[in-house]
């Protein structure tokens, strides 16, 4: 620490320093001395810091470092598709909106989220493959142009201090602000307006140094005046980003207890019940597994998350269960478990008989499983095993296998069993008997294509949820996602993969000649899954839950996602006179390339799903085509 001798041997001179410059002054007015910018003022050790962070430029999606910004933005341009000049210029960016957009886009980086379609990738390497320009820059500056990114996310970003700079020297344009005063000015600004309580506060906190700057230097010690204001402007915006976070959560809490209100409101209608009951795929899938492995229930306790009319539970008593905790978040349809138990001489009375056994083995608990903390009668860890049939469309849908997950780390015994405790998803493309063209092309002899047109259109904005004819998967099968339900995290949910789509042979039930050469046009693509029972916990019956076209069908059907335009595919190369684009019928592509992420959407129990697109041409060349985003909600 800096004794006060030394402090005033500094300012003496800083003084002299100051003197002299007025010296040599040509209008040499004293004046000139009372308008020093008490800013300039920097030690030795400051002034290697400041030429130092000027060759410290952080590119915003990599580790590339530069000394100056127009290399830097150039490079974020050419390798990240982000240029900074054309938008600040297209869209007329003042410095403030600049500002923000950076803060927002290395907010974004950090999370590993694409700043522009605002998609989650796995890792920063998958982002960076994933960049592109900007899909819609009117919503994209919707969620940047918020005052809480005028707060940086890196400590000493140099980059926020000199992109104004850089375009000085290029435009000889000068901003209407200091960029090293800004940051002061704006605090200003928001005490005065937002903060009015406060404002008297760090209004004097802010302006005393400058009111009695000899008096005021040593205290801020050999920081520097700077240093003590900015550490009064960074106290300030602490508190507002804590209100900021606070408020934010106080509304995202609230969207999510309407969104469950909502979804478990649904579930109290007895018709998705009965759909799903007479779905015998799931049911007798779920009977198999429980029924047909003694070994695994026989004297277990069994927890059912999510156990709608119970049934599940009442196999699970059936099978030899000692108790079942049947978790259920709907007030009403917990209830009719509790009834359906009971008229099944299945539901466990408060009070053991004479023998110390109860009466029946199933318990219903209404409640989210999130919100059974305090069940005091529920003890960590004492579940044999967790029985749920959480698969919404699409796998994903509605959010559940984060509450099974929770439910696992919670209450399931070390080596506990899971049901089902495998998941996999599979894409294939699809041709156009997987659109609605052919029954638009002849209605009762009359052409109505048109309309066919239009609701490809509309199917390449939204995923449709429909059953696939296998007959008109036209692509190789591949698997997207694999899940061990047993180890996974439940970001892990989130994820993006890459898959290689080869057209399939052609046959003569889709009246072609079988030959490798034939075109057959790729419409979109089709998702489905399959839950594994598997013999790590089913040894005596293994069992497999699958929704494939190739299977019978299920009440989740598949997912559907069509292509804004067909691809034409082939096996061989067919020859053309003339170059043409890939993916045409002149040069059809021998592979499709698609790169999918699945999401977790920003509404809750929502998935967002993005699909990207390159043809491999027979010649080895390559044609990418425009990110699609779809949400399913």
């Amino acid at each position: 620490m800096a004794t006060h001798h030394d402090e005033e041997d500094e300012l003496n001179d800083l003084k002299m320093k100051h003197k002299l410059h007025d010296t040599e002054d040509e209008d040499g007015e004293e004046e000139e001395e009372e308008d020093q910018n008490w800013d300039d003022w920097k030690t030795d050790g400051e002034e290697e810091e400041l030429e130092g962070s000027k060759a410290q430029l952080l590119c915003l999606f990599c580790d590339s470092v530069y000394s100056s910004c127009s290399p830097l933005f150039k490079h974020c341009a050419s390798a990240h598709h982000f240029d900074f000049n054309a938008i600040k210029k297209t869209h007329g960016l003042d410095f403030y909106k600049c500002l923000k957009l950076i803060n927002y886009v290395r907010y974004q980086v950090a999370e590993n989220r694409c700043w522009s379609c605002g998609m989650t990738c796995q890792s920063l390497r998958d982002l960076q493959n994933h960049l592109h320009g900007v899909v819609n820059f009117e919503s994209s500056m919707l969620q940047w142009d918020n005052d809480r990114y005028l707060s940086p996310i890196l400590q000493d970003d140099a980059l926020l201090y000199s992109f104004a700079e850089d375009e000085e020297d290029e435009d000889g344009d000068n901003m209407s602000f200091d960029p090293k005063e800004l940051v002061n000015w704006n605090q200003f600004e928001q005490i005065s307006i937002e903060d009015e309580n406060c404002s008297d506060r760090y209004v004097s906190q802010l302006m005393t140094p400058c009111e009695n700057v000899g008096n005021e230097v040593a205290s801020a010690s050999d920081r520097g005046i700077k240093a003590g204001v900015e550490d009064a402007v960074s106290s300030f915006r602490n508190e507002k980003d804590e209100q900021f976070n606070v408020s934010s959560a106080k509304i995202v809490a609230n969207q999510i207890r309407d969104i469950n209100k909502s979804y478990f409101g649904s579930y109290s209608s007895f018709g998705i019940h009965r759909e799903m009951i007479s779905d015998k795929v799931r049911t007798d899938a779920y009977r198999q597994a429980i029924l047909e492995n003694p070994s695994l229930l026989r004297g277990a306790v069994v927890m059912d998350v999510g156990c709608g009319t119970g049934i599940l539970s009442l196999f699970a008593a059936q099978g030899g269960a000692s108790r079942v905790i049947a978790v259920e978040a709907s007030e009403k349809m917990a209830a009719v478990a509790t009834q359906i138990a009971k008229d099944n001489s299945l539901l466990r009375s408060g009070f053991p008989r004479s023998s110390g056994q109860h009466d029946g083995v199933i318990e219903v608990v209404q409640g989210m499983v999130e919100d059974l903390d305090n069940a005091t009668h529920i003890q960590p860890h004492s579940v044999d095993v967790l029985l749920s049939e959480w698969m919404g469309y699409c796998l994903l849908y509605e959010s559940m296998l984060s509450s099974v997950l929770l439910a696992r780390d919670r209450w399931l015994k070390p080596g506990g069993a899971i049901l089902p405790d495998t998941a996999t998803m599979f894409v294939a493309g699809f041709g156009k008997g997987g659109t609605s063209i052919p029954f638009w092309e002849n209605v009762y002899g009359i052409n109505m294509s048109c309309i066919g047109l239009e609701e490809v259109e509309d199917a390449a904005r939204n995923p449709i949820v429909d059953v696939i004819d296998s007959c008109d998967i036209v692509t190789t099968t591949q698997v997207l996602q694999t899940f061990d339900l047993v180890t996974m995290r439940s970001d892990q949910m989130d994820f993006t993969a890459k898959v290689d789509l080869e057209p399939k042979l052609v046959t003569p039930t889709t009246n072609s000649t079988g030959s490798e050469s034939e075109i057959t046009w790729c419409h979109g693509l089709v998702l489905w899954f399959e839950t594994g029972f598997t013999e790590r916990f089913c040894s005596d019956m293994p069992t497999i839950l699958s929704t494939s076209p190739y299977n019978p069908k299920t009440h989740w059907s598949q997912t559907i996602l069509t292509f804004r335009e067909p691809i034409a595919m082939a096996l061989a190369k067919v020859t053309s006179e003339k170059p043409a684009a890939v993916g045409t019928d002149a040069c059809p592509a021998v592979s499709v390339q698609s790169r999918i992420s699945i999401v977790r959407a920003v509404q809750h129990r929502s998935i967002d799903i993005s699909m990207e697109l390159s043809g491999i041409g027979s010649d080895g060349r390559k044609r990418n085509w425009p990110a699609q985003l779809f949400t399913l909600n």
